[in-house]
């Protein structure tokens, strides 16, 4: 996959199987690490916080295959 795009949103698993939506955010001055705000909770978080692994499963305006839907 290619770099994710500040502003985009992005289909999101973590690894408990739990799917998540969350926009990439700007990198912020002076910082270097990329963050991200969780659409459902509203908390922004850079990558380097993370304690769990996770992957992007898709854009937002990519087509995801059904069983993988995002409600």
């Amino acid at each position: 996959m290619t770099q994710p795009q500040a502003n985009a949103i992005y289909l999101i698993e973590l690894c408990s199987g739990e799917r998540r939506r969350w926009r990439c955010l700007a990198y912020r001055p002076g910082d270097a690490t990329r963050w991200w705000r969780d659409l459902e909770s509203g908390r922004e978080f850079n990558e380097a916080s993370l304690m769990y692994a996770w992957r992007i499963l898709s854009k937002e305006d990519d087509p995801l295959p059904d069983e993988s839907r995002f409600p």
